[in-house]
């Protein structure tokens, strides 16, 4: 029979574990009596945990919602996740962080040596952002080699997935990951996803990487001297990339159109765009993008016929697009849209 302080605490296990335990499997499970069930849920009342009994054949123990917060008992994966949490609610904003950051110290002070080193080498800065969805699942072990390498300052080496878009572009879903080397500077979380900033050793310039298509080589490489994140601080770099603006703060595409639409009705979407009037129902448009396509789209997004002022590359957008859009359109309606164009004014069907 194990002593009564283990017993107690894998009472308290698995009383934690699921909302109803009837009496006589907890017994089994402990591989004590009924009797000793019994007693050993009156010393945990005693400790302050709010136990309740149901009377009859098929009744049981229940752990309940109680007036005070009794001590808790964590497996090291639940202590673990719950250290990631508070290091996230402690960067959140939201008036909770000096409250997760003690929260955080307490967890971390009882934590055996083994689980406070593994929190310890995950250190990351979230990024707020909502997600619109989850994003997909990160292995933790990789979690921990990329941070374990950012807090070491070491060269890391890993292969890389290419993802839908690379594919598409003739990788093929099968193809190899590419190898990588960088030199880590940060883990953070964006629109639920896990990225790691890094100076790309082979292509000179700084990339972010998602950690869910990265699988770290070992051993790790040199140690190297940090580099500064363009603009000092991570978070406002990572903003930046993501909503594509350049390292001199400016979209790397912009253009110049005109729309048939008064300039008061565009203005309140535009955002860091300039809007020009140049007449009651006719305004020029100065936008900016993180690429031609996406360019063309926000332009299209009006609803009016547009005029491109430049660049050629914008045109060479809008073209593209009309392509794209006319195949989704499917042979009938592309028929249809054909006939109603042509010099002798077919009749335009309904599909």
């Amino acid at each position: 029979m194990p002593k009564t302080s283990a017993r107690l605490l894998s009472l308290l296990s698995l009383l934690q574990t699921r909302r109803d335990w009837p009496g006589q499997v907890l017994a089994e499970r402990l591989e004590v009596s009924a009797r000793t069930v019994r007693r050993d849920v009156d010393r945990l009342r005693e400790l302050g945990y709010p136990i309740a009994a149901a009377k009859g054949p098929d009744g049981g123990y229940r752990l309940d919602a109680g007036t005070e917060l009794p001590p808790l008992l964590f497996d090291d994966e639940q202590a673990v996740a719950l250290a990631v949490a508070l290091q996230a609610a402690a960067t959140t904003g939201v008036g909770i962080e000096e409250d997760a950051a003690r929260a955080l110290a307490t967890v971390r002070q009882v934590m055996p040596a083994r689980l406070r080193h593994r929190i310890d080498m995950l250190r990351f800065t979230a990024v707020e952002r909502p997600a619109v969805r989850p994003g997909p699942p990160v292995d933790g072990k990789v979690l921990m080699q990329v941070s374990a390498a950012v807090r070491a300052g070491e060269v890391l080496r890993f292969d890389y997935a290419s993802g839908p878009r690379a594919a598409a572009s003739g990788a093929g879903p099968a193809a190899e990951p590419v190898p990588r080397r960088v030199e880590p500077h940060h883990l953070v979380t964006w629109c639920g996803r896990w990225y790691l900033v890094a100076w790309d050793l082979d292509r000179g310039d700084w990339r972010t990487f998602r950690a869910d298509r990265m699988t770290p080589r070992s051993p790790t490489g040199p140690r190297f001297a940090p580099r500064d994140v363009p603009g000092g601080e991570v978070a406002a770099f990572v903003t930046r990339r993501f909503q594509g603006y350049d390292e001199s703060g400016g979209r790397p595409c912009r253009g110049e159109v005109i729309l048939d639409l008064p300039a008061s009705t565009v203005s309140p979407y535009t955002h860091d765009g300039l809007v020009e009037e140049l007449g009651p129902d006719r305004c020029r448009l100065v936008l900016g993008s993180w690429s031609w396509t996406g360019l063309a789209t926000a332009i299209g997004r009006f609803d009016a016929d547009v005029e491109v002022v430049g660049p050629p590359e914008l045109k060479e957008a809008f073209a593209h697009l009309a392509r794209r859009y006319t195949r989704a359109a499917g042979p009938r309606l592309r028929a249809a849209d054909e006939r109603s164009a042509s010099p002798t004014g077919g009749t335009r069907t309904e599909g």
